[in-house]
């Protein structure tokens, strides 16, 4: 069995662990990077939670070797499953291949006519300012289903119908489902729905205008600027992951999300704001939290103490410079 290691910002005691355990069972691992020549692997360890496994199908978008997620922190999530602690118990069943492979579809998505990289979770049209609305006309195989005025309008899969989509109204949608969910973002309009169609459509934002210009923001990570249009459909191939936990997927972590969501309904703007950044982000320390907040350093260290107090959030030392205390979500019961 070979398998590639990969991940963004490994430490070299993270990186050797890894392979350290592999090699005592006789599995042969080597590390990759988006110039390996991925020919005769098997599957694919990637660090760094779920932001890890969309950075690495971001950079590797045509790749159909199974990936097997893992997290330094000890929250699983809905692309990684197993945490850097668990995973010298997960090797045995890796080498025999004692797994479940997901199959997650992707959307391919063209901005003003350029192609980008296919997203995991969702992409999203917003005006580049806050509270700032966006006009926009809705085709679905080219048939117009509605011109909107609403804070933006999202599309996501099925894995990502849990995340964005479902903060902002939209349905949660099976994994196993061949749709796409389409939900606009605080419309003008009181009566307007999200909407579930097929993963097979040809799905258009056109003419996009707001009082300043717009963007794309592909799977909560990177931003575009767009003029006009955004084209979605589905990505061929899928994403392949790798299952070992029978209740990584749907039901259960559904669950855990919509405890989440309840619990929010209680706590401070900032407070509410730092968690729902470690629950789409993965761990952060508190100066990655202040930055991607814009929130000060005080605001930020109070909102930390908050959450710490009640139990929603766990600081650690990092594995990867033990000099940093980073932060995640607490495990919820």
């Amino acid at each position: 069995m070979q398998v590639g290691i990969a991940g963004t910002g490994l430490s070299e005691a993270t990186s050797k662990m890894i392979k350290k355990e592999l090699d005592e069972r006789d599995i042969t691992s080597f590390y990759v990077s988006t110039k390996s020549k991925l020919q005769d692997i098997d599957c694919i360890v990637v660090l760094g939670g779920d932001k890890g496994v969309r950075n690495y199908f971001h950079k590797n978008p045509d790749s159909t070797i199974p990936v097997f997620g893992i997290s330094e922190s000890e929250s699983s999530g809905f692309l990684a499953q197993i945490d850097l602690k668990e995973f010298p118990a997960y090797v045995t069943r890796l080498k025999k291949q004692d797994y479940k492979v997901e199959e997650v579809p992707r959307i391919s998505v063209k901005i003003d006519g350029k192609a980008v990289y296919p997203v995991l979770n969702d992409v999203a049209v917003f005006a580049s300012k806050s509270a700032m609305l966006m006009e926009y006309i809705l085709r679905v195989n080219g048939e117009e289903v509605w011109h909107d005025n609403s804070d933006g309008v999202i599309i996501s899969t099925p894995i990502g119908s849990s995340a964005y989509s479902m903060s902002a109204g939209g349905p949660v949608i099976f994994q196993d489902s061949p749709v796409f969910g389409i939900i606009s973002v605080n419309s003008l309009d009181v009566t307007r729905r999200p909407l579930v169609v097929s993963n097979t459509s040809l799905i258009e934002i056109d003419d996009i205008s707001a009082r300043i210009y717009c963007e794309v923001v592909l799977d909560g990570i990177d931003r575009f600027r767009v003029n006009k249009a955004v084209d979605a459909t589905k990505f061929v191939p899928s994403a392949y992951l790798i299952r070992m936990k029978k209740d990584s997927t749907a039901v259960s972590a559904l669950a855990k999300k919509v405890k989440l969501a309840e619990e929010l309904l209680h706590m401070p703007p900032s407070s509410k704001l730092l968690l729902k950044i470690l629950e789409y982000e993965g761990v952060m320390t508190q100066k990655e939290l202040a930055t991607k907040t814009l929130l000060p350093d005080r605001t930020v260290r109070l909102a930390l103490s908050h959450l710490l107090e009640k139990g929603y959030v766990k600081r650690k030392i990092s594995m990867r410079d033990a000099r940093q205390k980073i932060y995640e979500i607490a495990k919820l019961g």
